[in-house]
């Protein structure tokens, strides 16, 4: 979280089926405000509508991804700002979680607060080395808002969830892979597109329509009805038609 005045954009760009919402800081360093909550949702409505988008990638420009919420900002809600400021990032990144794209979080420095909560709403996280990741709102007499404790569990299980929220303690990149926190550690940052680019690679074969009903099959624990409707999208049986002749299947018909 940081104290900072919230001068950060959010910006939307697209290369061939991957597309990438930056965060930039005109001034400071990447803080979550209500008009930058604002702005990420109206971004993750477009990419939810966009058939040709395969990936999203999460990243943010210089030293830190995310430091968090507009600590000023928050300073003076009462109860019902805080519930509505709550709603309101739950409700974006709530929408982040069900985009039917792969997404991936490519955390080039520090992931804290909300920023951790971005990452924790996507499929995959990558950690600068040198980054840290956590949630740090205990210390300031708060809770996660955004999903953290929620999502944190998934990934970490209860006992580690708790040590992390109880203590909003902000931990290594190191650490964070080794409780299943993040999926790899990138050593530089000059590294990330490589990494990036070779993620890609590994899951490209994947159906996107399949992937979509995997993530949503993960999500409502529905398997039976999306696996149901697999069978009625060309995919399945481009799939196995290609798997019968020994070929590799073309998603020729997406999207």
């Amino acid at each position: 979280m940081s104290n900072e005045k919230s001068q950060t954009e959010v910006r939307l760009s697209r290369e061939g089926v991957v597309a990438t919402v930056q965060f930039v800081p005109t001034a400071g360093v990447n803080i979550f405000s209500s008009r930058v909550i604002g702005e990420l949702g109206t971004v993750i409505e477009k990419l939810a509508a966009d058939p040709h988008v395969r990936f999203v990638v999460f990243r943010g420009d210089g030293k830190v991804f995310l430091a968090g919420a507009d600590i000023s900002e928050m300073s003076t809600f009462d109860e019902d700002q805080g519930r509505a400021f709550a709603r309101h990032g739950h409700n974006v990144f709530n929408a982040i979680e069900v985009l039917p794209q792969i997404t991936i979080a490519a955390l080039n420095g520090h992931a804290l607060g909300g920023g951790c909560e971005l990452a924790l709403a996507c499929d995959f996280r990558l950690l600068g080395k040198d980054g840290k990741i956590g949630q740090p709102e205990t210390r300031l007499g708060l809770i996660p808002g955004w999903g953290g404790t929620l999502r944190l569990p998934r990934y970490v299980g209860l006992g580690v969830a708790r040590r992390l929220l109880f203590s909003g303690e902000a931990i290594s990149a190191e650490e964070a892979h080794r409780i299943g926190l993040v999926d790899e550690v990138v050593p530089t940052a000059a590294e990330m597109d490589a990494v990036l680019q070779r993620w890609f690679k590994v899951l490209a074969p994947g159906s996107p329509a399949a992937i979509t009903r995997c993530k949503q099959s993960l999500r409502l624990k529905d398997e039976i009805e999306e696996f149901a409707k697999c069978f009625s999208c060309s995919d399945a049986r481009e799939g196995t038609a290609a798997f019968l002749a020994k070929k590799p299947a073309s998603w020729a018909n997406w999207p």
